[in-house]
């Protein structure tokens, strides 16, 4: 009984002595671990609002600069922990090298991630706000960030892209060019004036405000249909009134077509029966 009570007091003894000896040092290192997770936040908003103020800063930077400053400082924190318990920069090196590989191992798809991040914030194949195609979706661009791309659909719906799905495939940017070549196709009946028609998908063309004069406006007869001549309408215009110009060319069309007593067929074919050994084929 004696002995076991001179165990529990000895056992008791080296309990308070790790205590003295590493209380103080886990405290620190908890303190250390809040600070620098608070500070990593608070420098990574405050570089954010900073670069808004700068002139002409592209938001396309913006979040991955803030992104990039809030990691570093989580970085330094972890050393910084470490540390705190004795452990020599070497070693920290060392341990901190092969985290990476066997996490690099790991995670081969994020670090792709990243990678395709870095790249496409190098080489600028879009920025934020622009419209695009790509990887198997479009929308709008609203963030690029280390492993993701945010983007919004013309209908409103969030999508968040792996950044190696944009950047491992060709990429459609709508939004690039200022000008932007449309064509639409009318079809007109085959006994109709083809010479009229042209003039007046031309005259349409000519009048809007929209279509740029260089290059200027152009038709041609462009298919023989099954039921229908196919003129074509060629403009350029400013990349802003795409949609509505096209909107409004088509409904211009056939009003200004049926006035000028030209018709737009329907589908049709012609069946042809004929008569072998008194019966229909």
């Amino acid at each position: 009984m004696q002995s076991l009570e001179v165990n529990v007091s000895a056992l008791t003894e080296e309990v308070y002595g790790l205590i003295l000896a590493y209380g103080l040092d886990v405290v620190g290192a908890i303190i250390i671990l809040l600070a620098g997770w608070w500070i990593a936040g608070m420098v990574g908003r405050a570089t954010d609002r900073g670069l808004g103020k700068v002139p002409r800063m592209d938001a396309t930077l913006k979040p991955f600069l803030s992104s990039l400053v809030r990691y570093a400082i989580l970085a330094i924190t972890l050393v910084a922990v470490l540390s705190q318990f004795g452990v020599e920069t070497t070693s920290i090196i060392a341990v901190l090298g092969a985290a990476g590989l066997a996490i690099g191992l790991a995670l081969q798809r994020t670090l792709q991630n990243i990678a395709a991040g870095v790249m496409l914030l190098l080489l600028r194949p879009f920025k934020v706000g622009d419209f695009i195609e790509g990887g198997g979706v479009s929308g709008t661009v609203n963030r690029i960030g280390l492993f993701t791309s945010e983007m919004m659909t013309g209908n409103g719906l969030f999508l968040s892209v792996p950044n190696s799905q944009l950047w491992n495939t060709a990429i459609t940017n709508y939004s690039r060019s200022l000008t932007r070549r449309v064509d639409i196709t009318i079809g007109i009946g085959y006994d109709d004036d083809i010479e009229q028609g042209l003039a007046i998908l031309l005259a349409l063309m000519q009048a809007d405000p929209r279509t740029l004069k260089d290059p200027a406006p152009e038709t041609a007869v462009v298919a023989l249909g099954a039921s229908s001549v196919d003129l074509n309408m060629r403009y350029w215009c400013n990349s802003a009134d795409l949609r509505g110009l096209q909107f409004d060319l088509h409904k211009a069309a056939k009003a200004a077509l049926d006035q000028a007593g030209i018709s737009i067929p329907y589908p049709q074919r012609d069946v042809h029966l004929h008569r072998a050994g008194g019966q229909l084929d």
